[in-house]
């Protein structure tokens, strides 16, 4: 845990700049990772993506959103709720998604819960979050997390609420130096106080960090990759 407190983000970035790079990356390697543990549920839960540009590859049949930002919700069908207490009777949904979400819930372990105890037995949950508290920076406090992660602990909070844990990777490896790169900018050279959230990389840069993830997608697709800057685990909820 970082010593400097988490603020509170005021709204999504994603629905700010959905064709941000790093949004249209994270959806097809979250794809590439998880994807096989889809299958064909007749009920999804999307935690905190209701604007979509990392889940657009989720089945929608079926398929409702919860977000505390309410600008993405479909009415009639969407709930403006918390993770931390998610407004749906234990068991309902066969495919739970929460997408960096954890990080921004306080206790971990309540965020935790509750995906679980919506999942019906034999459910999937997946979930993605940051890596590395090493890495924690401004862009932390100001995104509103609380923490980031090792792989052990992701795990081990799954396990805790009897999840069985079935796939556990990083993600954004090809791209790792130049994100270690950044952090270390951020840490010598902190941006101004109204700074945008989202770092601006030059076109070049952008169409490099683009390409790199193209090629990172057929690699996660085959094999677990041992560093990156997020974590991404499929778990299930045994019958």
């Amino acid at each position: 845990m970082s010593d400097v407190a988490p603020v509170e983000q005021a709204g999504s970035s994603s629905i700010d700049d959905p064709t941000y790079w790093w949004y249209a990356a994270r959806n097809d390697l979250l794809r590439a990772g998880l994807g096989h543990w889809v299958g064909r549920p007749a009920r999804v839960l999307d935690v905190g993506s209701a604007d979509g540009p990392s889940a657009h590859w989720l089945p929608q049949k079926g398929r409702v959103a919860v977000d505390l930002d309410p600008r993405g919700l479909v009415a009639g069908r969407d709930a403006c709720a918390s993770a931390l207490a998610l407004p749906f009777r234990d068991a309902t949904f066969d495919l739970v998604a929460a997408f960096d979400v954890v990080e921004h819930c306080e206790p971990e372990s309540q965020a935790v819960a509750e995906l679980a105890r919506v999942l019906s037995p034999g459910g999937r949950l997946l979930v993605s979050v940051p890596a590395y508290q090493w890495a924690w920076s401004d862009h932390d406090v100001r995104a509103g997390h609380h923490r980031r992660y090792t792989r052990r602990r992701i795990v081990a909070a799954l396990e805790r609420e009897g999840l069985e844990v079935e796939r556990v990777t990083h993600a954004f490896a090809l791209v790792f130096p130049m994100f270690v790169a950044e952090r270390l900018v951020r840490r010598l050279r902190p941006p101004a106080p109204g700074a945008g959230r989202l770092p601006r990389p030059s076109p070049a840069v952008d169409r490099l960090l683009r390409a790199l993830c193209r090629r990172e997608v057929r690699l996660l697709a085959r094999r677990d990759l041992p560093f990156g800057s997020s974590i991404l685990v499929a778990a299930v909820r045994r019958r």
